[in-house]
C-alpha cells in the first residue's frame, strides 16, 4: 500500500462507523419501511451507538434525526441538523451526516456535532418526552 492511502485510511478511521450487529426481529422490522424511513431509522441507532462509546460524558438511550427540522435526503446519505439524542434523563441537540448502504440497512459512515441542552419547556413542541 501506498503511504498516501494508509494516511487516507488512518483519517477515514475516525468518520467510517463500526458495524453495529442488527437483532434480526429489528432487521425484518427495517424492510417493511420505505427506504428514506429505514435509513433514518438505522441512522438514529448509529448515533446512540457513536455518542454513546465516543470521548464525552453523553449515554444515549434514544435518539431521533429529524426532530427539530427534516433531515435532507441526498441518494444514500442523510444530513441534518435538528437531530436530538436522549441522556441522563435531558435531551440534547445534533447535528450529523449519515451514509447508508444501498439498502440502507447498514450505516457506512457518520459523523456528528453534538449541540446544546433541549430546554424541558420545548420538548412537547418537538415531541420528546422523559
Amino acid at each position: 500500500m501506498k503511504l498516501a492511502t494508509v494516511v487516507l485510511i488512518a483519517a477515514l478511521g475516525t468518520f467510517l462507523a463500526p458495524a453495529i450487529a442488527m437483532d434480526p426481529r429489528f432487521a425484518a422490522s427495517l424492510k417493511r419501511l420505505d427506504p428514506e424511513t429505514r435509513l433514518e431509522q438505522v441512522c438514529d441507532l448509529e448515533a446512540m451507538n457513536r455518542i454513546g462509546h465516543d470521548a464525552n460524558p453523553f449515554h444515549p438511550d434514544r435518539a431521533k434525526t429529524d426532530v427539530m427540522t427534516h433531515p435532507v435526503h441526498i441518494g444514500h446519505m442523510v444530513k441534518g441538523t435538528g437531530g436530538a439524542f436522549r441522556s441522563g434523563g435531558k435531551w440534547y441537540s445534533f447535528s450529523f451526516t449519515c451514509k447508508g448502504s444501498p439498502d440502507h440497512m447498514q450505516v457506512l459512515a457518520f459523523s456528528y456535532k453534538i449541540g446544546s441542552l433541549i430546554p424541558e419547556s420545548k420538548w412537547a413542541s418537538y415531541g420528546l418526552w422523559r
